[in-house]
């Protein structure tokens, strides 16, 4: 499988404290893949990095086909060339409808001029009413965002991602103050998202991970400490010990 990210020997520290530590991850194309580990493990710095917020001390990452280094990238650049991060509190514009947050958020031309003069087009539309599909929100599009439940919300916010058409999806904690059949929703969405771009998933919640049946990586101090099914890496004794034994 071709890569579309390689993080490889990438160390960042904060006054001292070294949150992430040569740290190697390589994500391919098309796959979905869910990032475990105690609080402190180093999973929001590590997509803080990716995303170009903190700047590692040193390292590289690599994105894409033309092997490009999104080291020097502002966050607007990294999300321009196709990764986009949705953060574990929806935030979504609650006065404005589903249909117009859908629609602000697609992938269109977003200079001062073609803004000013925007006319909404029939593909344009189209466009929003297959993203509502994909989320499962289309009785809710008339719906001002803010009378949307939590995890409607959180569907908002992921088809918001997707209108913006990423190569790559970071998404923390999908699951957290979700009902059963919200997960059950939750998990459909990721599942479908990844068959067409990259899917990278944070999450406390084992069901969650195991739902989406896909490979673990597991973080400890900054680094990878195990990687595979999670049947694998629940079982390693040295996860055990740091993780699951807590």
């Amino acid at each position: 499988m071709s890569s579309l990210l390689e993080v490889s020997g990438v160390s960042v520290s904060f006054d001292g404290f070294r949150a992430i530590n040569n740290l190697s991850f390589r994500i391919g194309s098309s796959e979905m893949r869910a990032i475990i580990g105690p609080n402190g493990a180093g999973k929001t710095t590590f997509m803080d990095i990716i995303t170009g917020k903190t700047k590692p001390d040193k390292g590289r990452i690599i994105w894409g086909e033309k092997s490009i280094s999104l080291l020097n990238m502002s966050e607007a650049k990294i999300a321009r060339v196709g990764v986009g991060r949705k953060f574990q509190r929806p935030t979504v514009f609650e006065d404005q409808s589903v249909f117009d947050n859908l629609l602000m958020a697609l992938r269109n031309n977003r200079k001062p001029i073609a803004v000013l003069f925007y006319k909404q087009s029939k593909s344009d539309s189209q466009k929003v009413h297959e993203l509502a599909i994909q989320i499962g929100l289309t009785k809710q599009l008339k719906r001002k965002s803010g009378e949307l439940s939590h995890g409607q919300k959180q569907w908002l916010e992921i088809g918001m991602l997707l209108a913006q058409d990423p190569q790559l999806l970071l998404i923390d904690e999908p699951a957290a103050g979700m009902t059963p059949d919200e997960r059950e929703k939750t998990t459909s969405i990721l599942v479908e998202a990844a068959k067409t771009r990259s899917v990278v998933v944070v999450e406390h919640d084992m069901e969650f991970v195991r739902r989406l049946e896909c490979r673990v990586t597991v973080l400890h101090e900054g680094a990878v400490l195990a990687e595979g099914s999670l049947d694998h890496v629940t079982s390693n004794q040295e996860v055990i010990n740091v993780y699951l034994g807590r």
